[in-house]
């Protein structure tokens, strides 16, 4: 155990060579100190457990705890360890969403086995960086090897022998001098596939990444991987904390797979389509293995949780959704509505110290006084407002309810379209400068929305997120409280609702004994801002023999209240109509705001 004296002469060292660890990558390099931690504890409050280093890509920070690289014996390569993790911001992953995409292309590689994608990640940015410090910075990254497997039985399982079997190869070492004990020869060659992947994808490592997690399949299934030694150097284990990627809804990462032993750019040449088998290995399940064109968000939370960012589940689901949207969203407003009230100048008045410069009216200070004195001399203009020409705009609140009975996708696990599309909706509303109010319901009692009208992007995210599964029963109260017993004074909002034939619920009795359709039309009235149904019901709902409770009510909600009915055959189709509702109503908001019909 290290004194507290030897401690801090290791700190002194550390410290001194981190400038020569920056000059490694490039006199450019900018990177804060590292946080050099003395003891466990310490290294524990930021983060650090099991391995002696580690990386933060979101405030690009590198934490090395000085306790556990003594106890490694690791004190003499304070300048490899630290250009090993400059290595890790610079060169490989770089930045938290590639961090992302990596794992995410990895985890497509690894069927079944997906929990081991952060580690099998790690181990080859690590391939990629040390081949670069020991080759052409000439550090001993070797000689670090050779310190971490001194314990043979750390170098027991044959994914670390094949690892450290690489190296060798990759840095033309005599065989044995990493690790002891003779390879197979499927594993020596192996072996030599994954340096020629190091070789050959370096400058497209994610995908490379992906070739080493297939390549390296086998052996994970075999060995649990819990090398003392891999351990020690899984040091972007934590890279995402505080930080939250981009990108990922969408899947980039669709193309099948070659597995690198069918790979003419590491193989040097061409090979032949492998015939049809009856059963299928882990290493053609990952060839063929696609994820489609979009994640879901379990997936999407999966990805997150892996590259090492802290999320709840509501919070990972308000990401993936804003993300989904954003696509959808109109333009921020370009053109300045027409203002209500035309300025006009009505004189001048003395300009104190402690005014605002750019107030000052210079052309009428010269006039009065060719010497300006400030405080004394000096005046600004006093201005005036008249009527303008054009009114100004108001853009139409809007006032969200969407089913969450058992008929819809719990938003939080799979994609839900209504959640998509009411949030493509409501950010569209926000951007064009209008309040809105969520409402996600299923029972009686299973209500989730936001404090009245609100222009909090977060506060209406979470609401969309809301599910509850259960029966379907509309919550009258919320139309009731919302414009029959308020006092305030609403701007024009438009009611839209989202379900299926669900929504005549709306037409059944409240809990005082009010009918439905009565409450309805009061709150239309209120609101002045139309209605519109989204449903998912037959093409023939209005004839079919097929019959649903209130029928009737919902066709003369149509012909008498103007309730417009927007019919939709299947979920998906909810994006093109919130696309297109926003457009319509929201998009040029230097108009009067209009519904489409």
């Amino acid at each position: 155990m290290s004194t507290d004296e030897s401690l801090s002469q290791l700190r002194d060292r550390w410290t001194a060579a981190w400038p020569k660890a920056l000059a490694v990558w490039s006199r450019h390099v900018v990177l804060h100190a590292p946080s050099l931690c003395s003891d466990d504890g310490e290294a524990k409050k930021e983060g650090l457990t099991d391995s002696f280093a580690m990386i933060r890509l979101a405030d690009q920070s590198i934490i090395i705890n000085l306790a556990d690289v003594d106890r490694h014996g690791l004190g003499d390569y304070a300048e490899e360890i630290l250009a090993h993790e400059i290595g890790h911001h610079v060169l490989a992953p770089a930045n938290l969403t590639d961090h992302a995409r990596s794992l995410a292309r990895i985890r497509q590689a690894l069927p079944t086995l997906e929990a081991h994608a952060p580690m099998i990640a790690n181990l080859f940015t690590d391939l990629l960086i040390n081949d670069r410090l020991q080759r052409s910075a000439e550090l001993r990254l070797a000689d670090v090897f050779k310190k971490l497997t001194l314990d043979k039985q750390e170098a027991s399982g044959t994914l670390w022998r094949i690892y450290l079997r690489t190296y060798e190869l990759l840095w033309s070492l005599q065989r044995g001098s990493l690790v002891d004990g003779k390879l197979s020869a499927e594993a020596d060659g192996d072996a030599w596939l994954a340096m020629r992947i190091v070789r050959h994808y370096s400058r497209d490592w994610i995908e490379g990444a992906a070739k080493f997690a297939m390549l390296m399949l086998p052996y994970l299934a075999k060995d649990a991987l819990d090398a003392s030694a891999a351990r020690a150097w899984h040091d972007t284990r934590g890279a995402g904390a505080g930080g939250q990627p981009s990108g990922l809804a969408e899947a980039d990462d669709v193309q099948p797979m070659v597995h690198p032993s069918r790979d003419p750019a590491i193989t040097g040449y061409e090979t032949s389509a492998p015939a049809p088998t009856t059963s299928t290995t882990p290493e053609q399940a990952a060839r063929t293995m696609s994820s489609g064109q979009t994640r879901q968000p379990f997936e999407y939370g999966e990805i997150l949780r892996a590259a090492g960012v802290t999320m709840s589940d509501h919070d990972i689901a308000v990401a993936y959704y804003r993300e989904k949207a954003v696509p959808h969203l109109i333009r921020f407003p370009a053109r300045r509505r027409p203002a209500n009230l035309d300025p006009l100048p009505e004189g001048i008045e003395p300009w104190q110290m402690g005014e605002s410069f750019d107030s000052i009216d210079w052309m009428q200070t010269i006039m009065q006084s060719p010497r300006v004195i400030p405080g004394m001399t000096t005046v600004q203009r006093v201005w005036g407002s008249s009527p303008g020409a054009e009114p100004a705009s108001l853009p139409l609140n809007l006032d969200v309810f969407i089913d969450s009975s058992g008929s819809m996708p719990n938003p939080q696990q799979f994609l839900s379209f209504p959640t998509l599309a009411g949030a493509i909706l409501c950010l569209s509303a926000l951007r064009a400068g209008a309040s809105v109010k969520v409402t996600v319901w299923s029972g009686k009692h299973q209500v989730t929305s936001t404090p009245g009208f609100v222009r909090d992007t977060q506060q209406v995210m979470r609401a969309l997120i809301s599910y509850y599964g259960g029966g379907t029963q509309f919550p009258l109260p919320e139309l009731r409280q919302t414009y029959l017993e308020t006092q305030r004074t609403l701007n024009p909002t438009h009611l839209l609702f989202i379900s299926d034939d669900g929504i005549t619920t709306v037409f059944d009795k409240d809990e005082r004994g009010q009918e439905g359709w009565d409450l309805l039309r009061a709150a239309l009235a209120k609101a002045a801002g139309g209605s519109t149904f989204v449903l998912a019901m037959r093409k023939d709902w209005e004839t079919s023999q097929y019959s649903f409770p209130h029928r009737d009510l919902l066709i003369r909600a149509r012909d008498e209240l103007d309730v417009r009915i927007s019919r939709i055959e299947d979920w998906e189709q909810l994006v093109a109509f919130a696309r297109d509702f926003a457009a319509s109503v929201y998009q040029q908001n230097d108009l009067p705001a209009r519904v489409p019909a």
